[in-house]
């Protein structure tokens, strides 16, 4: 299966970039996954060149699977539909009415539009979300905080954790040449929608998948010792060292990242990166050459 249409920036790839051929093949015919979300989403530049960059690893004989988020496009609906969102250690509670809304930003618009964004790039993209054909199965996730000592449970309404995964879509629409863009929006046992964090979506997938990469696209250049200051790139890490770091490098919305990363890792993903894609050509970069970019973590 092939697509005509011919797109100028993918074409500057291929004659730009000085590709490492044993790179290549040693990719060719695996899945890497990539994570996709933040200002990646909402800058038109930096999402188009991610874009191409995905399209060039299709032409290459990659199997890309993309997972994304959508917490700034999340949030402009439902001002427009004036709810309010209330957070809980950083999770957004959800009720009955907030996810309806949450679907239709992340499974809607934002899954759509990068399905849009590969066919414009000359690639075949299908858009799914963790629904279909029972890809994720979720279950209900319940926030535990330790208030003066006291561990409290905090009920998230319609946010979820993954249960299980079931990877038969992924596979066939890969085997017929697709690129599966994927929402992270689930169905429960219970039958209920939930919504569950992207990062660690990704990471339980990648697993599952067997992937041999697993990608991380952030807005800044990896796991930083000091996050003011970008000259301090933790370049390598092991999951021994990440636990000596939660709490004090790795916080806030850093979490879910190394928690997805270890995830993939302990279910077999050969390596785990961390990059700044918003950055020309990082992706491919750190793929497709011998150029070291961004936070890697390995087993050894």
């Amino acid at each position: 299966m092939s697509l005509t249409i011919k797109n100028k920036s993918v074409d500057d790839l291929l004659k730009t970039i000085s590709f490492d051929h044993d790179s290549i093949e040693l990719l060719k015919g695996k899945i890497v996954l990539i994570k996709i979300g933040g200002n990646a989403l909402t800058d038109e530049v930096i999402k188009k060149q991610i874009i191409s960059q995905v399209a060039v690893l299709h032409h290459f004989g990659i199997l890309p699977v993309i997972i994304h988020g959508g917490g700034i496009e999340i949030k402009q609906l439902l001002t427009v539909v004036g709810l309010q969102s209330e957070f809980i250690g950083g999770h957004r509670k959800t009720d009955s009415e907030a996810i309806t809304y949450i679907e239709m930003a992340l499974s809607g618009s934002v899954n759509k539009e990068i399905v849009r964004l590969l066919l414009e790039a000359g690639v075949p993209a299908v858009g799914i979300s963790g629904k279909d054909a029972a890809l994720v199965t979720a279950q209900r996730r319940v926030h535990s905080e330790s208030i003066k000592g006291v561990v409290t449970d905090f009920d998230l309404g319609f946010v979820g954790d993954v249960s299980s995964v079931n990877t038969g879509i992924v596979h066939t629409l890969l085997d017929g040449g697709y690129i599966p863009v994927i929402s992270p929006i689930s169905i429960g046992s219970d039958g209920k929608t939930y919504n569950i964090n992207a990062d660690m979506f990704a990471g339980h997938l990648a697993g599952a998948l067997n992937a041999e990469k697993f990608v991380a696209l952030t807005n800044i250049d990896g796991l930083l010792m000091n996050v003011n200051d970008p000259e301090s790139l933790i370049e390598s890490l092991t999951p021994e060292r990440c636990k000596s770091l939660y709490g004090s490098v790795i916080v806030g919305g850093m979490i879910p990242k190394i928690d997805a990363c270890l995830i993939a890792l302990e279910k077999g993903v050969d390596s785990v990166h961390i990059i700044n894609g918003t950055k020309k050509e990082n992706l491919l970069r750190i793929l497709l050459t011998k150029d070291k970019v961004g936070t890697i973590l390995r087993k050894n």
